[in-house]
């Protein structure tokens, strides 16, 4: 996936950020436009989760902020549920106007709501995609009764959602309940996928059913089982995002007969060659090694998705996966019956007194085998010294000279 960094002008003139998430394997299948949640961003884990996924399978998706959230300019206490559905709208004509028109709306909670609105208003749109949506916009309304005395009575009200503060006035109470209704729902005229978890404590589950019920067919549901609200967990929001890319297959219009799988390797990268990509935003690197695709990522603790291995973690598997390969074909040659060799690794930084004749910290890999079947006491022996000639352990023990280029273009992968 490739991302790039845009802003488009909304109907009141600010200027609105967003991420333009493209394939880099192949042309795009198709654009969608993603809706992020009341209060929430563009560069929620979430989105940028399904957005990922989905890429993966030839979509390409723009993720944006609603005027006064995240990076886009605009007051948020000057907006209502009818000014997002105008933002969607305006990102639907840039997309249009820059690459292609999007034909698949995808919104999460109130974004939910504000695709099901603006889809009449974006021609282009034949598939709808809801996530943990409420079936009326004036959903929102209920969430601030407590603060609604004071914000009917004094024109606006500091409340605190989500952990943050928001200033919410008035209008924006009544835009809710003049937009309220299941009418856009009922003449929605596109195929529908309502996505809901009957644990969400936020939007309940009975909004899936109104949604369901009041559209017309084509129409689709799909349980998100124990998924919390905000699809918190990766796994969830790669099942979402699955889910998305193959139900949305039937309502493509390209040339495709089946969408590629997210294991789908693409172009291979020439024999001996590795390529690492990392994009903005983050740690996560995708990895391409022959016809094979990998991730690698950081943990949560300093600031990663914790998606795939540590480049330690690769580091590491390569050394052990050279030991079993190295210990298999020594016996194999040597015909002794060894049923398995499994090695276990770890790394750490230790202090030179740990070590022998260096000074300062140190990198030390311990090594352990376990060698199954029924192996003598010599040939036990034999294997432990073998594994000391695997091809990356001589590689680590050695002085390998590492050269760096600047490459003066893209490339090849």
């Amino acid at each position: 996936m490739s991302t790039l960094r845009v802003r488009f002008p909304s109907v009141e003139g600010h200027s609105l950020a967003g991420r333009l998430d493209l394939p880099t394997t192949s042309k795009p299948r198709a654009f969608a436009l993603f809706a992020h949640c009341f209060t929430c961003s563009k560069d929620l884990r979430a989105v940028a989760r399904i957005a990922r996924t989905l890429t993966a399978h030839g979509i390409a998706v723009l993720r944006f902020d609603f005027t006064g959230l995240g990076a886009s300019e605009g007051e948020f206490a000057d907006t209502t549920f009818s000014s997002n559905t105008d933002d969607l709208v305006a990102a639907a004509e840039w997309l249009a106007a820059e690459h292609e028109a999007p034909s698949i709306l995808i919104g999460h909670s109130l974004g939910g709501a504000a695709v099901l609105r603006a889809a009449e208003r974006i021609p282009s749109s034949t598939a709808v995609v809801t996530i943990g949506a409420p079936a009326e916009a004036g959903h929102v309304a209920r969430m601030l009764v407590e603060d609604r005395e004071t914000i009917e009575r004094e024109g606006s009200a500091t409340v605190q959602l989500a952990g943050r503060r928001f200033c919410i006035r008035r209008e924006f109470l009544e835009d809710l309940e003049a937009v309220s209704g299941l009418g856009p729902i009922a003449t929605l005229r596109r195929a529908l996928l309502v996505m809901h978890s009957p644990l969400d404590k936020v939007v309940g589950i009975q909004n899936a059913k109104r949604i369901y019920t009041a559209a017309k067919h084509p129409k689709s549901f799909v349980t998100l089982d124990d998924a919390d609200h905000l699809l918190t967990s990766a796994r969830d929001a790669e099942y979402a995002a699955r889910m998305i890319a193959v139900w949305v297959e039937r309502y493509l219009d390209d040339d495709e007969t089946a969408i590629p799988e997210p294991g789908d390797p693409g172009p291979a990268v020439p024999e001996g060659e590795v390529h690492t990509a990392t994009g903005s935003g983050g740690f996560r690197t995708e990895v391409k090694a022959g016809r094979h695709r990998m991730i690698a990522d950081e943990p949560a603790s300093v600031g990663g998705t914790d998606e795939g291995p540590t480049p330690y973690g690769y580091l590491l598997a390569a050394l052990g996966a050279c030991t079993s390969m190295t210990l298999r074909m020594y016996a194999e040659r040597k015909g002794w019956p060894l049923e398995e060799a499994c090695v276990h690794l770890t790394h750490a930084k230790v202090h030179a007194l740990d070590s022998e004749g260096r000074t300062g910290r140190i990198d030390r890999i311990e090594r352990t085998l376990e060698l199954r079947g029924p192996l003598d006491v010599e040939q036990r022996a034999r294997l432990v010294e073998i594994a000391d000639k695997c091809p990356v352990h001589r590689t680590l023990h050695g002085d390998p000279e590492v050269v760096t280029h600047l490459s003066e273009g893209p490339l090849q992968s």
